[in-house]
């Protein structure tokens, strides 16, 4: 009785973590990718209710659809690599070799499911599964390593603290049962009532840990309360401590070409400027409206870039030449960095300019 109340429980904040956060901000990707998260884990979860140790008052005959429950279970890591890029990495273009390969990794599990209704294939597919399964892990690996890689750039503490929060808790439920299904319960957490009260009661708990968090930030849906640690702050905790201008800090920063040092970080910077590095991350963020330090490099660098691309007397000049004078390390980040921001390569740029 008690699992099947938390399986209940679970089911119904998951699904409301995900009605709120599509009605605040239906137009956003990662809402939608947050949406389907949360489905196909309710759906896991009432799978669970299917299990021959749930007492028969309350076990489920869901045979019929267990290929639908396998392929809609093995969606979730790659759905949680998407939902974890549109958020951290909003300023990149998906690769696409990845949306590639997550299209076919699910239609290899609807292939797997319809080839395992023939019991002679059922032990030669289990290495394909097996492969399939470490492509998932693969997967929420990816989402941990993209979270995690903009930590120190992100200039907002609250979101620094939302990343722990999704690396810490989110990622590590998911890799966990992801990883207890794929290697080390035979027949899934269905098949064994301690493992899936356990991850049952996990699931439980993050979800309301979740509601928690959305309700304490003073909003209806997790949707806002990440808006509210994602969003550029419009007031400055200590605006008035800040005694450090826009004026100054182009004159230093601009003007005496810091940003063209390789592998600046922000607590280089704030050395350098003789600020704190607390304080610096907040007039970078309120100041000048950037949240990632990162970001505001490539503003930066790519700025003088096109300055120098501009310049009929430097036509000759290599590409890869501007790209290390400006500050990068390599001619990939800088092609990467000047495609985001002017939607064409440095060399379209340069041949624009002069066919003018």
């Amino acid at each position: 009785m008690l699992l099947f109340t938390a399986q209940i429980i679970a089911i119904v904040s998951v699904l409301l973590l995900a009605a709120g956060y599509l009605k605040s901000d239906p137009k956003a990707l990662s809402a939608w990718l947050f949406g389907l998260i949360a489905a196909f884990v309710a759906l896991y979860l009432v799978n669970g209710m299917s299990g021959m140790h749930i007492a028969a008052e309350y076990r489920l005959d869901l045979s019929r659809w267990q290929g639908v429950f396998t392929v809609t279970s093995s969606s979730i890591s790659g759905l949680f690599m998407l939902y974890c890029f549109s958020i951290f990495q909003e300023a990149r273009k998906f690769p696409r070799v990845l949306v590639v390969t997550f299209g076919a990794q699910i239609v290899a599990e609807a292939v797997l499911v319809w080839l395992a209704r023939t019991p002679e294939l059922v032990d030669q597919l289990q290495v394909f599964s097996a492969l399939l399964n470490v492509l998932q892990l693969g997967f929420v690996g990816l989402a941990i390593y993209w979270t995690m890689s903009g930590w120190r750039a992100d200039l907002v503490e609250d979101r620094r603290i939302f990343r722990w929060f999704v690396i810490g808790v989110q990622g590590a439920l998911i890799f966990f049962v992801l990883f207890l299904e794929s290697f080390l319960v035979s027949g899934g957490t269905r098949a064994n009532a301690g493992i899936q009260a356990v991850t049952v009661y996990a699931i439980a708990t993050l979800a309301l840990a979740m509601l928690l968090v959305s309700m304490k930030f003073d909003y209806v849906s997790l949707s806002q309360a990440i808006r509210k640690v994602t969003e550029r702050s419009p007031q400055a905790e200590d605006s008035a401590k800040l005694t450090f201008d826009i004026h100054r800090f182009n004159a230093a920063f601009k003007g005496g070409f810091l940003y063209r040092e390789a592998g600046l970080t922000i607590a280089m910077l704030a050395a350098k400027l003789g600020l704190p590095e607390y304080k610096l991350r907040a007039f970078i963020h309120q100041e000048l409206g950037f949240r990632n330090f990162n970001a505001m490099l490539h503003v930066y660098r790519v700025e003088e870039a096109c300055e120098l691309l501009s310049d009929p007397a430097k036509t000759n000049l290599p590409v890869l030449t501007i790209a290390l004078s400006v500050g990068y390390q390599s001619i990939t980040p800088f092609n990467n960095a000047f495609r985001e921001l002017k939607g064409v390569t440095p060399s379209e740029y340069r041949k624009q300019r002069f066919e003018r």
